[in-house]
């Protein structure tokens, strides 16, 4: 006779326990992705120029050099910040792309995250609240949505003096509804689950149930979205720049840098090239990144992949 004393009994314990961090899933995850892989290494090269670019090459970028005037690029016979060429003033391309990636970076950053944290509160409030307070909300919402946002922007910043904060500012607000009416739809479906219905009888407060049990749902959709939307705005501060009313020299971004070489695309065509292309690859990786999370931080997608790679 088979002894199934507790002793003996299968244990689902070892297994449980020799299961890898969710940190060591997500990143074998990135590493089967080759393109995600291949976009987030480039998005950490921009980080990285963003942070340090200009504490290293500020004084390079903005020394003029008149004999170097429109240079042509892939001269490895000058220093490697000449390698992409010189702009109008002999200033090195390459140099003044690093420096540029922080006012890029710092304007979509800036703009994501404080349209996100405004949003998110206000969709809690919206998706959970009674309805005339939900009401007045997207009333207000409405109202944003129902001017284009980069015509508001633009409005806006003929107003006011086109100052980092001032564009940071203008484009969070024409960003808000995103997360708004995304968080409220995503509540509106949480707050009827079995496991919210469980905290309510358990005496859970509000703010608890709120930020402890339909927040952490709720997040992985917001980041996913915050990721898309940060190449959307960085786009929109690179075509305010390029209209003239972004970023003022001599202050640079990478949108400015394409505006001041168009008058030149005939002559010295890297002018605009090499800064557009890094707004392209940086939009590309973002929206490959974005892909790839959504699938990463979405539990149920997240345990499909992990069988099917396992029966492969």
């Amino acid at each position: 006779m088979t002894d199934v004393s507790p002793h003996n009994a299968p244990s689902e314990a070892p297994a449980i326990a020799d299961a890898p961090p969710a940190y060591v899933q997500i990143a074998r995850m990135l590493w089967r992705d080759k393109l995600a892989l291949c976009a987030a290494i480039f998005l950490f090269i921009v980080v990285l120029c963003a942070l340090f670019g200009p504490m290293l090459l500020e004084d390079v970028a903005t020394k003029q050099n008149l004999r170097g005037r429109n240079a042509p690029p892939f001269d490895f016979s000058l220093h490697w910040t000449m390698w992409l060429g010189g702009d109008a003033l002999g200033r090195p391309l390459l140099a003044r792309i690093i420096v540029a990636a922080q006012n890029t970076m710092m304007v979509a950053a800036g703009a994501v995250v404080c349209a996100m944290i405004i949003g998110t509160g206000l969709g809690l409030i919206a998706g959970y609240s009674n309805k005339a307070g939900s009401q007045v909300i997207m009333r207000l919402a409405d109202v944003i949505m129902s001017f284009p946002s980069l015509l508001l922007a633009v409005i806006v910043l003929y107003m006011l003096e086109p100052a980092v904060g001032n564009l940071i500012i203008v484009l969070a607000i024409t960003r808000i509804p995103i997360y708004l009416r995304t968080c409220r739809a995503e509540v509106l479906e949480i707050r009827e689950r079995m496991f919210v219905q469980a905290a309510k009888v358990m005496g859970a407060s509000t703010n608890r149930i709120v930020f402890r049990h339909i927040l952490p749902v709720v997040f992985p959709t917001l980041v996913t979205i915050a990721t898309l939307d940060f190449a959307f705005v960085m786009l929109a501060e690179s075509s305010l720049s390029f209209l003239g009313i972004g970023i003022q020299p001599p202050e640079i971004t990478w949108g400015l840098m394409v505006a001041q070489g168009r008058s030149y695309l005939t002559t010295a065509w890297w002018l605009s090239f090499w800064p557009g292309l890094a707004i392209i690859l940086t939009t590309l990786s973002l929206n490959l990144l974005s892909n790839w999370m959504r699938t990463a931080l979405d539990p149920v997608q997240r345990w499909r992949l992990e069988i099917a790679r396992k029966k492969k």
